[in-house]
């Protein structure tokens, strides 16, 4: 892995929450909670950012994430060019580092790469100049080192003593790059119980998240949750064979108001998105007084400013 942080110890790409320092996440988090708005207030602006260009380079969909990001920078007074799937020149089998030289030729500053290719933005970071910042916007299913980040200040604003928490994730976690950055936020953040629940095809290696706990049987792993997190079913990043059919993963793992009771009375209940209603969850949960989904995806743009901001203030406008 490419290190992260520069000779002065600053965060110079955000590729991974796993190895970073409990301070440097508190420090990501608390400047994000700074551009959370009021309720009703309107959305935070700035031109911390003026000059600076923020390519977005999707090689697979999203909404929330690319949105988020898009929003941020404009939101800091960047200029932003993006570019998904089919519109990048990859498709005429350029290599996504000769789209990334491409674009750091026309002075672009900061890269957000989202790709199924493993180590793909690590060999980008190592290969750009060195006042160019380079940001995961999930890669394969290592790694969404953002949504870790605004998971964990979701939980934070509703519960913030992390060390009396439980919190249990449920779903397909093998293929679960969000699940992956949450557990690895959490578990440096000191979060005393992480559960893992998922159906035995989709149990993930016991490396990959130390100290979790993993079983197949969610109703006994929901008793005293304070937070549940549902994971969406990768079905992208398996074979046929690896999927429960939907009406016995709703039966199984589906998260409704009967589960939910299972819980404790306060518990909050997450879903990175987009989210198979009916399936992973039941609507009246999702939209239940106990969901923060939405403001999952609010808080979105304010870490991903903070990120954006932080990278941005390595080195001099150039």
């Amino acid at each position: 892995m490419t290190d992260q942080l520069d000779a002065a110890g600053r965060l110079r790409h955000l590729l991974t929450l796993d190895g970073l320092p409990a301070p440097m996440l508190q420090r990501l988090i608390e400047r994000a909670r700074t551009f959370v708005p009021p309720a009703a207030a309107a959305a935070p602006r700035g031109r911390e950012l003026e000059g600076r260009t923020v390519a977005n380079l999707f090689m697979e969909p999203s909404t929330r994430t690319r949105v988020s990001f898009e929003l941020a920078a404009r939101r800091l007074g960047a200029d932003v060019v993006n570019i998904e799937g089919s519109a990048a020149s990859t498709v005429k089998g350029e290599t996504l580092l000769d789209t990334v030289y491409t674009l750091q030729a026309m002075r672009t500053d900061l890269f957000v790469i989202r790709t199924a290719e493993s180590g793909a933005p690590a060999e980008v970071a190592r290969r750009v100049a060195d006042d160019v910042a380079v940001v995961s916007g999930g890669e394969s299913h290592l790694s969404h080192p953002t949504q870790g980040l605004l998971d964990t200040l979701t939980i934070l604003q509703r519960k913030p003593d992390l060390d009396r928490l439980v919190v249990c994730i449920v779903g397909d976690i093998a293929h679960s790059r969000v699940a992956r950055s949450a557990a690895q936020a959490l578990r440096t953040l000191g979060v005393r119980e992480l559960r893992l629940v998922s159906p035995p095809e989709l149990k993930p290696a016991p490396h990959e998240f130390p100290g979790a706990t993993w079983d197949s049987g969610l109703d006994r792993m929901l008793v005293d949750a304070d937070v549940i997190m549902a994971l969406r079913i990768q079905k992208e990043r398996m074979s046929a064979t690896e999927i429960p059919g939907a009406s016995a993963y709703r039966e199984q793992y589906g998260i409704n108001r009967t589960r939910l009771a299972r819980a404790r009375p306060d518990a909050i209940v997450m879903h990175p998105g987009p989210m198979n209603r009916g399936i992973e969850i039941e609507s009246d949960v999702a939209d239940g007084p106990q969901s923060v989904i939405w403001t999952q995806v609010a808080n979105g743009v304010a870490v991903r400013m903070a990120v954006l901001l932080t990278l941005a203030g390595r080195s001099q406008a150039r």
